[in-house]
This record gives structure tokens, sequence and C-alpha cells, in this order.
């Protein structure tokens, strides 16, 4: 064990994703997001066939015990991914990362529901100031508290943010299952190629021939998306969940400041204050899970990214 190694790789893991979704943001106007999607996953493989081969895990630690678990996995991960990429295209990056991290609210309720764990007090607690939280980001896209009024496309976006979040979690809440029977390497490879899969069933809603900036923003994303799930799963390698996950939550921070120079994008008072709310409540959530000793949680959060 390595914390500090630990933690150097999950903040640089948050960096790679971050710059991966602004890749995508950069190209939203002209490409669809299931094409996104299929840049990101698909160009991600031969990265990962590296990573695995590296560690000795390829092709011999890629035999799937549970098919359909993959399966399962793979669908809800990908309706993450591609409502994640049409969410970046409409609202603010910072937002949409904002938006984000309610997945781990919606894990302790899907957990609760279908893994049976109990949610005590505590982590009762910190998933309303969580859920309060996002009231808060979201609030502006349906009042007219903000100068920026809410239009049909932006409450689209924020929707898509939602259930991007809420797909994550199921994402999420299947890989809990899966680390019981699966290597890490085993769920992070078949999760690119069932999206890469999935990702086709949206050329008929209108894909395009990319140009030669959007195509090198594209490929950027699937290399950035290899290589962050590389870094993001061997950062759980040298250093507990309760040690490293709270980092996640500096991804904020880059997409406010990518958000303001590059697509000038400033954040509103509201979003910053449900933004702080979020990131408490999300801390206290995974603290409490780990004293508690909940099993699986370093593992399938490392086999399972922000919607990346």
């Amino acid at each position: 064990m390595n914390p500090v190694k630990g933690i150097f790789l999950k903040v640089l893991s948050v960096f790679v994703f971050v710059m991966m979704f602004s890749c995508v943001k950069a190209t939203a106007e002209v490409v669809p997001a299931g094409e996104a999607m299929f840049f990101r996953s698909f160009i991600a493989i031969p990265v990962l066939i590296g990573w695995l081969a590296w560690r000795g895990e390829f092709p011999g630690r890629l035999k799937a015990v549970d098919p359909m678990g993959h399966v399962w996995r793979g669908m809800m991960g990908s309706c993450a991914m591609g409502l994640g990429f049409l969410a970046v295209g409409l609202l603010p990056l910072p937002e949409v990362v904002a938006i984000g991290y309610t997945a781990p609210f919606m894990v302790t309720i899907l957990a609760a529901m279908f893994l049976g764990e109990r949610i005590r007090l505590v982590r009762f607690a910190a998933l309303l100031l969580g859920l309060f939280g996002v009231f808060l980001v979201v609030l502006p896209r349906f009042t007219d508290v903000d100068a920026a009024a809410t239009t049909q496309v932006q409450m689209i976006g924020v929707f898509a943010a939602l259930m991007a979040a809420v797909f994550s979690a199921l994402a999420q809440v299947f890989a809990r299952k899966l680390v019981a029977t699966e290597s890490t390497g085993a769920i992070v490879f078949y999760f690119s190629c069932m999206s890469s899969l999935l990702s086709l069933f949206t050329l008929p809603f209108g894909w395009r021939v990319p140009d030669f900036a959007a195509t090198g923003l594209l490929v950027a994303s699937g290399l950035l998306g290899g290589i962050g799930q590389i870094l993001l799963t061997e950062s759980y390698r040298h250093a507990e969940v309760a040690v490293i996950a709270p980092f996640e939550y500096s991804s904020i921070l880059l997409a406010v400041v990518i958000g303001y120079f590059i697509f000038n994008e400033i954040p509103t008072p509201f979003m910053l204050l449900g933004v702080s709310l979020i990131v408490i409540a999300g801390v206290v959530i995974i603290l409490r899970e780990q004293r508690l000793g909940i099993k699986g949680v370093p593992r399938a959060k490392a086999a399972v990214p922000n919607q990346g």
C-alpha cells in the first residue's frame, strides 16, 4: 500500500476523465452522442488490451464466469455514457459533472433495494443533503432565479444528466455483484466492447463524417478514456477507497476552470452552493461505507468510472 501514490493516480485519472469529457463537448455540435460514445469505447480497447497484457491478464483472466452480468453492466454503463455525452453537449461542463456526483447517492438507494444493504441514519442524512445540493444545482434551469433563463434544450440536458447518474448507479450495483466472480480487468474490457457494440445502434440517428479536427478530438477522447480507466484502477491498488475516493470531487474544480477559460461557462452561485453540499454528502457516504466494511466497494468503484 502506498497512499500517496494512490492519491496521485486518482487525481491524475480525474484530470484525464475531465479532459475526455472536454474533447466530447468540443465536438458536440458536429457529432451526435452515440458516435462520440463509439469513438470513446472502441479506441480505448487497444489501450486496455495493452494494459491487461502487461499485467499478464490477457487473455487468461478474461474468462467470464457471469456473462449476463457483463451484459447488464454493459447496458447500464453504456446508457450512462451516452446520456452523459448528450448532457455535456447541452449544459455547462461543471453542471454536468456536479449532477454526475449524484451517482453515489443513487448507488446507496439501489444497493438497499437490490443488495439488501441497510441505509442507516448517517447515510440517510447525507443522502438528503446531497439530493438537496442537486436541487440547488438544477434550480436555475427551472425557475427565473438565474439570469440565464431555462430553455427547452437545457431542460433536456438536465434530464439526460440525471438519467446518466441513475444508469451509472445501476452499473455500479451490477459491478458490485460482478466483482465476486470476475476480475477487474475483465469488467473493464467487456464494458468497452459492449459499449462499442451498443453505440452502433445509434447509427440511424444521424452519424456524421467528422472533419480532421473533430476526428482528432474523438480519437483523443478514446485514448484518454482508456488511460483514465487504467489510472483509476491502479489507484485503488495502492490505497483504500476511504483515502482516495473523496479526491473524485476534485473534478469539479478542473471542470470549472476548463468551462470558464475554454467554453466561456460561468458557474452560478446556486451551482457552487449545491456542489459544496453534494461534495460534503458524498464524502460522508464514502467514509461511512468504508467504516461499515461494505464488501467490494474499492473494486467496484475501480471498475466503474464516472460515466467514462
